[in-house]
């Protein structure tokens, strides 16, 4: 598996490595074939709201957005299936770290799970759906907190 994490913010103070652990620990833990590449962006507030306006018709930033490859299918050769890309707004992510009471970096944590999930499938528009995916979130960090 491949995961390819770029920052958009400069000076970036975050643990990217740790960041990339943890999307290949979810990867491995939901049987993503090994094949497989994930992307990360960490974007600045005015791009996330650019990003949440232009696909969801939505004004102002979000977290987290997730974009699925249309068609993730076995590339030619050697090549890895493209999964898709995750886009998480730090800043975003840190207002809501504060107003719940919990670090940054747990915050960020849970986004990238988050997206990861979406991009295999999970979604939260119904209610069960939406059960089913805190509840599989809640599993894989604490999964990863105690390896």
């Amino acid at each position: 598996m491949q995961v390819s994490i770029v920052s958009h913010r400069e000076p970036e103070p975050l643990n990217l490595e740790a960041f990339e652990r943890l999307a290949l620990f979810v990867l491995e833990m939901e049987d993503v074939p090994g094949m497989t590449e994930l992307s990360v962006a960490l974007v600045e507030e005015d791009e996330m709201a650019r990003l949440n306006e232009r696909y969801r018709g939505v004004p102002g930033a979000t977290d987290v957005l997730s974009f699925g490859c249309d068609d993730p299918c076995p590339a030619p050769g050697d090549e890895p299936i493209t999964l898709g890309d995750v886009v998480i707004a730090p800043a975003v992510a840190e207002r809501q770290a504060a107003e719940l009471g919990h670090t940054i970096e747990r915050e960020l944590d849970i986004l990238l799970v988050h997206g990861v999930l979406h991009l295999l499938g999970y979604d939260h528009e119904a209610e069960d759906d939406a059960g089913a995916m805190a509840e599989r979130e809640s599993a894989l960090l604490d999964a990863y907190e105690g390896r």
